[in-house]
C-alpha cells in the first residue's frame, strides 16, 4: 500500500472533469478551457496535507491527453510528472468510454421510451456490448499511463481515483426528472461498475492504489434531492456541470483519498 504521505512535498493531479470540477465555485482564472475549480479534490487534498499542488486535470480529457495536447498549444498532462513528487493521482477513463455521452444518449432514448431497455438495446445491438469493449480497450491505456508515471516519478505514491455513484444503486430511477428508462438504470449501473472495476484492476497490476469513491457515494446519485445529491443532472441552478460531481462530491473524494493516504 505504501507509506503514509508526510506533510510537505509536491502533489501532481492528472485527470478529467471528474477531477477538475467544472462550474464548481470558484473557477481558477488561468485554467482556461480546462475549467478547474479551486475546490476540486486535488485542491482540498493539497490544502489538508499542506503539499504543493500542480493540478493539470482538464475537462474532456481522456488517456489520449496524457500523451498529446488536448488543445492547440496546450501541454500533455504527463509532462507535469517529474520533480520527485510525493503523490500523483490519476482520475481518468470516463471519457475513453464516453460515459457522459452514454448517459445523455440513454436519457434521450428514455424520453421517448420510458419502459424497457432502449439504451441497453442500442449499445448491445449485434450481440457486442460497445461499452464493455471500450472499457477493455481503456484498460490497456490506463496501464500504459501508470507505467509512465512510475518511470518519471519513481518515488511517488500513485493513486487511481474511481468514479462516484452517478445512477441509483437500486430501483428504476426517477423518470421523468432524470429520463432514463426503468430497465436501463441497472445497465448504466453495470457500465459504471465495470469502469471502476477496470480501474481497480489496473491500479493493482501497475503499482498503484485504487481509491473507491463509489461505495461512500451510494445514496447521493442524480435522483436524490438538493443537499443530498453529489452528482448533478440538467437541473436549474446547479453549481456543477451536468452529469458531473458537485462540491459535496469533491469533499467526499478528498476524504476517501485522505483516508487511503493515512494507511
Amino acid at each position: 500500500m505504501g507509506a503514509p504521505l508526510p506533510p510537505g512535498g509536491a502533489y501532481i493531479a492528472l485527470g478529467d472533469s471528474y477531477t477538475s470540477g467544472p462550474l464548481i465555485p470558484n473557477l481558477i482564472p488561468d485554467s482556461g478551457p480546462c475549467e478547474r475549480s479551486d475546490h476540486d479534490y486535488p485542491a482540498l487534498v493539497a490544502w489538508t496535507r499542506k503539499v504543493r499542488l500542480h493540478d493539470v486535470s482538464c475537462g474532456g480529457a481522456s488517456t489520449d491527453h496524457m500523451w498529446a495536447p488536448q488543445f492547440p498549444g496546450g501541454p500533455r498532462q504527463l509532462d507535469a510528472v517529474g520533480g520527485n513528487p510525493s503523490l500523483v493521482t490519476l482520475g481518468i477513463g470516463a471519457n475513453d468510454i464516453g460515459l457522459v455521452g452514454i448517459a445523455s444518449t440513454c436519457s434521450g432514448l428514455g424520453l421517448v421510451h420510458p419502459f424497457g431497455q432502449p439504451c441497453k438495446d442500442y449499445y448491445t445491438a449485434g450481440g457486442v456490448d460497445q461499452n464493455a469493449r471500450a472499457i477493455s480497450t481503456a484498460a490497456l491505456r490506463v496501464a500504459d499511463v501508470l507505467t509512465i508515471i512510475h518511470r518519471h516519478a519513481p518515488g511517488a505514491r500513485v493513486l487511481v481515483i474511481g468514479y462516484p455513484d452517478i445512477f441509483p444503486e437500486s430501483g428504476p430511477g426517477c423518470w421523468p426528472l432524470v429520463p432514463l428508462a426503468a430497465d436501463d438504470v441497472p445497465y448504466l449501473r453495470s457500465v459504471e461498475h465495470a469502469l471502476n472495476a477496470m480501474l481497480a484492476t489496473q491500479a493493482a497490476a501497475n503499482g498503484a492504489t485504487f481509491v473507491d469513491t463509489y461505495t461512500s457515494s451510494i445514496g447521493h446519485d442524480v435522483c436524490t434531492g438538493i443537499g443530498t445529491r453529489w452528482i448533478e443532472w440538467l437541473f436549474v441552478g446547479s453549481s456543477a456541470a451536468p452529469i458531473h460531481p458537485n462540491a459535496l462530491a469533491m469533499q467526499n473524494d478528498a476524504l476517501q483519498i485522505l483516508a487511503v493516504l493515512a494507511r
